[in-house]
């Protein structure tokens, strides 16, 4: 079956909030999105920092006037998120993604989390006991609609606001195919991105660790790669 955007549901009326949205990942979604005329909630555990991020995201080229950029804690961006987006750095994911899982439930809940280490020969893999990120979080939510996607988006190319389309394609793992479309159609509101089913969330390890490849690939090329699958 080749790809078709036309298929994908209509996700323009669709709240989504970024868990971690001061951070580098979830500013530069946030932005993207807002470029993109959707409504964005940017938390923190600081409101008063997702509030700051949100003017100056909302000020950004590209982002229309009457754009819907707001800020708030991350108990309130969940609860008020149509899809909530896990922007967390990896030692803070388990405690944050429990303390919200009461308003979470029900929601459809993307993580984005890549667990790495760091030493002198470079990135590389940990080991997580769940197996990924996105099953810790799975495990944590259960009465979430839990995806893995957004793990291979460069940061940089997201927050340049120079670069018009990001060529790149979105893995989503998950056990819910309609989550999947979802967060597909999301990925598609981004000119140039496309969001593809890669399996069910025990595939997601390796999709998580392979960001450690391509942070490899960027040093030593200087570049900012991403993911583009072939023959769909």
């Amino acid at each position: 079956m080749a790809y078709d955007a036309s298929a994908l549901p209509d996700v323009s009326g669709l709240t989504v909030g970024i868990i971690g949205g001061t951070g580098d990942q979830g500013r530069g979604l946030a932005y993207r999105f807002a470029r993109a005329g959707q409504t964005v909630l940017i938390g923190s555990r600081s409101a008063g920092r997702a509030e700051e991020a949100a003017r100056e995201i909302a000020s950004l080229p590209g982002v229309a006037a009457d754009a819907s950029v707001t800020g708030a804690g991350n108990e309130e961006v969940a609860r008020r998120g149509d899809v909530v987006i896990v922007a967390v750095p990896w030692d803070g994911h388990a405690a944050t993604v429990t303390a919200l899982a009461e308003p979470l439930a029900g929601k459809i809940v993307v993580d984005c989390v890549n667990p790495l280490g760091f030493d002198k020969q470079g990135p590389y893999a940990l080991t997580v006991e769940e197996g990924s990120a996105v099953q810790q979080a799975a495990a944590l939510l259960p009465d979430s609609r839990v995806c893995a996607a957004f793990n291979h988006v460069s940061a940089p190319l997201l927050a340049d606001p120079e670069i018009d389309r990001i060529q790149l394609d979105v893995l989503i793992c998950t056990e819910d195919r309609d989550a999947a479309a979802v967060v597909a159609a999301l990925a598609a509101r981004i000119p140039g991105m496309r969001g593809i089913y890669a399996g069910r969330l025990r595939n997601a390890h390796q999709i998580e660790a392979f960001t450690a490849n391509l942070i490899a690939i960027n040093k030593r090329y200087k570049a900012h790669a991403g993911i583009r699958v072939t023959d769909l």
